[in-house]
């Protein structure tokens, strides 16, 4: 990585590309300045944010391109906001076969809050 600001132009094709990651206690979005066939690894690496959050792993976390899970090497676009995605604490399904087993239900819209009526 160079010492250069990532938002200073290299050449006049530079495309602007954001890299997005969040934790439960922030979130950060990113904006670098790259190649044009720069993959979404290489932007990744470029931004920075692997020295700010030390926990990313390349090789686990998954990653996308505005919510869509995409490869570390597809080349981006200018504009495309690339997103580090942490791994899932429990899996969704799971969590629903639980609460199946254990009598509960999912209540829609919200949840246990009283009905007032005017009459």
């Amino acid at each position: 990585m160079s010492d250069s600001n990532p938002l200073e132009p290299n050449n006049s094709d530079d495309i602007k590309v954001e890299v997005a990651y969040a934790t439960p206690q922030q979130q950060v979005i990113i904006d670098v300045l790259v190649h044009p066939g720069t993959t979404i690894e290489q932007a990744i690496e470029q931004s920075g944010v692997l020295d700010s959050f030390p926990e990313i792993d390349l090789s686990v976390n998954k990653v996308g391109i505005f919510g869509k899970l995409s490869k570390k090497t597809l080349e981006l676009k200018a504009g495309d906001r690339v997103e580090i995605y942490r791994p899932l604490i429990a899996d969704p399904k799971e969590v629903r076969r639980k609460r199946e087993a254990e009598g509960k239900r999912m209540k829609k819209g919200g949840g246990d809050a009283a009905i007032e009526t005017n009459k």
